[in-house]
């Protein structure tokens, strides 16, 4: 099997803007908050672009040849990740994800663990990371009920090329004006802390998830980021038993592989390139999915560019 692109799902959310349109992302939607760039989530699967199995969901095509994910996705009863690209136009609402024994137990799904890397980023953007001091449940809950939550935060300005690393249990929302990249677990379970007073579609307030979030939240202030090592053009993201992300910025010439342990995924964010296997090419331009299978081998990307990898340890 020879690597091939994937077509993303995208997302009408509320607080979506237009940026990913200027990724190659398609919708009839008036905007695109989300697309999942690399999905077997039945709540939006990615597309198989190329080769036989063009028009194809990527989770058929894998449950037919599953040595394409490798070795180290066997430790997972499903396909672990779900890589995103996020286009947050308005605030996120404030919300937490689950661990994997909570996520398990009451939605059926894994909970989520989940790596930003900041894409673009509106000069006074900034986000919400965890508490800014340790708070009891009580005070947690009584916040969200006195409507002084957002006093509690941790705010955090960005810019681009910052990296956050969220472990499941941390309180966090994408601030408007800020386009990430998001490698996460394969899950869709999020609770919703709050949200602005807005409504849906149907005119009513978004549902909050108090109780649950409760549960679950880490009351203490979130872990200081700390830059991982760089070499050369060659910035690891984050590397933890779920995911290892890393950035690549190539000039000219660079040389990768697989081998049986782990697929490859390319998500590219900037440039023009070309993927070649033998005689086999595939064109990389700014906002290129792609799915390079275990065991292809040595490949080449030539051209000047710039994309996030991602693999199974």
């Amino acid at each position: 099997m020879t690597p091939f692109r994937l077509k993303a799902p995208c997302k009408d959310y509320l607080w979506g803007g237009e940026k990913l349109r200027a990724y190659g992302k398609i919708s009839d939607a008036d905007r695109i908050a989300e697309s999942w760039e690399l999905s077997c989530h039945p709540d939006g699967e990615s597309i198989v672009m190329d080769g036989e199995s063009a028009g194809r969901t990527l989770s058929a095509v894998l449950a037919e040849h599953p040595e394409a994910m490798g070795e180290h996705c066997r430790k997972f009863d499903r396909f672990p990740v779900l890589v995103k690209l996020i286009d947050a136009k308005d605030d996120l609402s404030v919300q937490v994800h689950p661990d994997d024994a909570y996520a398990l137990a009451h939605e059926g799904e894994y909970g989520k663990t989940e790596m930003w890397y900041i894409v673009e980023a509106a000069p006074d953007a900034e986000l919400i990371y965890g508490f800014r001091e340790n708070i009891t449940k009580e005070e947690f809950r009584r916040a969200i009920e006195e409507n002084s939550f957002l006093d509690k935060v941790n705010r955090v300005p960005v810019q681009k090329g910052d990296v956050f690393f969220i472990e499941a249990g941390t309180l966090h929302a994408i601030g408007k004006g800020i386009l990430i990249a998001e490698i996460q677990q394969n899950s869709n379970t999020t609770y919703r802390v709050y949200d602005y007073g807005r409504v849906g579609a149907d005119g009513k307030p978004r549902d909050l998830h108090i109780e649950k979030a409760l549960d679950v939240t880490t009351l203490t202030p979130a872990k200081q980021q700390v830059r991982l090592p760089q070499t050369g053009s060659t910035q690891l993201l984050a590397q933890c038993r779920y995911f290892c992300a890393v950035c690549m910025e190539v000039e000219t010439f660079t040389q990768m592989r697989t081998d049986s342990t782990s697929f490859l995924h390319m998500l590219v964010l900037e440039g023009n390139a070309v993927l070649k296997l033998g005689d086999f090419q595939l064109p990389l331009q700014k906002g290129t999915s792609v799915f390079v299978p275990a065991g292809t081998g040595a490949f080449r990307i030539i051209g000047k560019c710039k994309f996030i990898s991602t693999t199974i340890q």
